[in-house]
């Protein structure tokens, strides 16, 4: 029997809709780390824009700076900051361009940044699938912390699916972020539902089922195998490991 408890089922993007594969960029050591990274695309067109002026080194150092100073902002108050305001910090700390000329190439740095994000996320057809079983009984929308608007909706739109969703909020468009509860208040504003009459769906303990929980929408959590949730974060209504599995467990034909 179909669940008739929910009108509407939000969802995650990254790691709930579509699958974001890290692991297949180039590996550099940054920091004297070995990671993963978009910077072999980056360099060379900063040293191609700023010639004898540009020093990798003292890119990536105030580059990693900048990094640690927006996840403390974000912590702190619940917002987003954008990927091109965080090339445009950088720049700016090294002074490499005059204030005009720096916003557009940080804008620039972000088109080549988010290509190869883009490039290494997939859209998994058992989960498109499920989407599609899911529209003929539920209202969708989609609620996503990524921190370029542009590259979230063209993923969303890799998905095939996206016509489906009536809602979708990318955190770079409304400068708030998960587990703020103003997020997820945005969206039932949208949906004009209450929040009992939507099941959220995501993969991150904190961001998604903790952040949905205080604002009282119930949640499936994608645990992807792990063995359970952190300490102080709350049971979901369900759990899975993939959002394939979502429509049958509402009582969905496969």
């Amino acid at each position: 029997m179909i669940n008739a408890e929910f009108r509407a089922i939000v969802v995650d993007l990254f790691d709930t809709l579509v699958r974001w594969e890290p692991e297949r960029l180039p590996l550099m050591e940054i920091n004297g780390r070995p990671l993963r990274s978009t910077m072999p695309w980056i360099l060379p067109r900063l040293q191609q824009r700023l010639g004898s002026a540009f020093d990798q080194n003292v890119f990536i150092e105030n580059y990693t700076v900048v990094i640690e100073e927006i996840a403390r902002e974000r912590q702190c108050d619940g917002i987003e900051i954008t990927c091109r305001e965080r090339f445009a910090r950088t720049l700016a700390r090294i002074s490499a361009l005059p204030p005009g000329q720096a916003e557009s190439f940080a804008e620039e740095l972000t088109r080549i940044h988010m290509s190869q994000v883009r490039a290494v996320t997939t859209a998994p057809l058992q989960r498109a699938e499920a989407i599609r079983q899911l529209s003929r009984h539920y209202r969708l929308g989609l609620l996503s912390n990524f921190d370029d608007a542009q590259c979230g909706r063209e993923v969303l739109a890799d998905t095939g699916v996206a016509e489906l969703f009536e809602a979708v909020i990318i955190s770079a468009e409304v400068r708030l972020r998960k587990p703020d509860p103003r997020i997820f208040r945005r969206m039932l504003e949208m949906l004009g539902l209450t929040p009992d009459e939507i099941l959220y769906v995501g993969d991150t303990p904190l961001d998604d089922v903790w952040g949905a929980y205080q604002v009282g929408i119930p949640t499936a959590w994608i645990s992807k195998g792990a063995p359970g949730l952190p300490e102080g974060i709350p049971q979901p209504r369900f759990t899975i490991t993939d959002l394939s599995e979502l429509p049958r467990l509402l009582g969905l034909s496969v």
